[in-house]
């Protein structure tokens, strides 16, 4: 029995993925758990390992190969290990005898595919695939498994499948050719207005893909709102100082945006109604401060979640945030350290911006935008003309969850406890 290995989903926003290289080669012997080959996702690269034991027959993609569908077949083995013959001549049947053993087994394997067959459409009829937890949080939801098609090994349907119902409003969407036709015209249409003109074609990859699918249903279907406020951070600058001259032996440096990051963390504890997300048909709300952070990769971006922030202190943060996205910038994260989180950080100060207008990261409820350290002149109490280190914020919230005045609200604690730094080290 012949059995299909398929381009399996490695993250909820895979559609398409990339063969980066096999682990195996044609007549190999596998065993579940065994490394079969590594794919590239829209977000990492990720180790694929064997569900079932056999043998390889056929490797249908090359290494390379880009834009493999999920769900297509990529490999094929037996349903049984095939032993590799002995040179053991007592061992061996005589001609006649094998050849009939062989004819068998063809009958034998057409009668097991056939009755496999009606096995499968029967059970089609009548069962739905899915994993425990994907029939759990269905049941919790009220949504009927039966209109969902799944993403997992041979269509099953998973957590990630429900997952991205909810963020689509309860509507599932399918690329149809009618709109890869309309693309391709609109494609040529736009390039006859620039006929004569040297351009280079750049191909829109995966992560690309993505960030385009994610981030135009977040600004079409997501009610934004925004909140400005400037934020002094000269405290913060004179106690990070100390800090790294303390800390220069353990080489450890803390940056501004680790301050940031536990101030906003203890912002979702004093203000928890900012510490959702949205759930298609309610809102849900989370004790632990889960915060997604921005981090610029070739090609796109990546929002690697610190979790349980609220417990950590700034070192702890520090060291973390580093290694998160260094291992973001080789494609090296797995896909429990992007997934998840309530809010967002994003920060463009490093490059010079002085503010911007961040879009919010769906499920999350809001995100800020960090810019850069900025000199600002002010007259202190005695009409004295200083300076002071300001950066500038912006907060993006869905007013679906979050209002004005609670957004407000929020905006507040993450000013002050970025005003007040010592506090973060109680």
């Amino acid at each position: 029995m012949t059995i299909d290995i398929l381009m399996p989903a490695l993250s909820p926003t895979m559609e398409v993925g990339t063969l980066a290289k096999w682990m195996v080669k044609k007549g190999d012997i596998i065993k579940a758990g065994d490394l079969l080959a590594e794919i590239e996702t829209d977000k990492a690269i990720m180790e694929f390992e064997a569900v079932d034991e056999g043998t390889i027959l056929e490797l249908s993609v090359k290494e390379g190969q880009t834009d493999i569908p999920v769900n297509s077949v990529i490999a094929k083995i037996t349903g049984e290990t095939i032993e590799k013959p002995t040179n053991n001549k007592k061992s061996q049947k005589p001609l006649a005898e094998v050849n009939l053993d062989v004819d068998n087994l063809k009958i034998k394997e057409n009668l097991l595919s056939n009755i496999e067959q009606i096995n499968n459409a029967e059970n089609k009829k009548n069962r739905i695939f899915a994993t425990p937890l994907a029939r759990r949080i269905a049941k919790e939801k009220n949504i009927d498994l039966s209109k969902i098609n799944g993403s997992g090994p041979r269509g099953r349907i998973i957590k990630a499948d429900i997952d991205n119902l909810s963020n689509t409003n309860g509507s599932i969407q399918f690329k149809t050719d009618e709109t890869n036709l309309s693309e391709k015209s609109i494609s040529q249409k736009v390039l006859e207005n620039y006929a004569g003109r040297d351009y280079t074609k750049i191909e829109i990859d995966s992560m690309r893909k993505t960030i385009i699918s994610r981030l135009t249903v977040a600004k079409q279907t997501i009610p934004h709102y925004y909140l400005r406020r400037d934020i002094r951070v000269d405290s913060l600058s004179s106690l990070r100082s100390q800090m790294n001259e303390g800390l220069r032996k353990r080489e450890i440096k803390i940056s501004i945006n680790d301050f940031i990051i536990k101030a906003c963390a203890s912002a979702l504890q004093e203000v928890p109604e900012c510490n959702v997300i949205w759930g298609g048909d309610k809102i849900i709300k989370f004790k632990a401060s889960d915060i997604a952070v921005a981090v610029a990769i070739e090609g796109g971006l990546i929002t690697p979640v610190l979790f349980d922030l609220e417990k950590k202190g700034l070192i702890d943060i520090s060291v973390e945030m580093k290694s998160l996205a260094e291992r973001a910038r080789n494609k090296q994260l797995k896909p429990n350290e992007y997934q998840g989180g309530s809010f967002s950080i994003s920060s463009l100060g490093m490059m010079g911006v002085k503010n911007f207008d961040a879009v919010i990261n769906p499920p999350h409820g809001s995100i800020l935008a960090v810019g850069a350290v900025q000199k600002r002149p002010y007259f202190t109490q005695e009409g004295t003309l200083c300076s002071q280190d300001v950066i500038s914020v912006t907060l993006s919230a869905d007013h679906r969850m979050i209002d004005g005045a609670i957004g407000a609200k929020f905006l507040d604690r993450i000013s002050y406890n970025i005003e007040n730094p010592g506090l973060m080290l109680v």
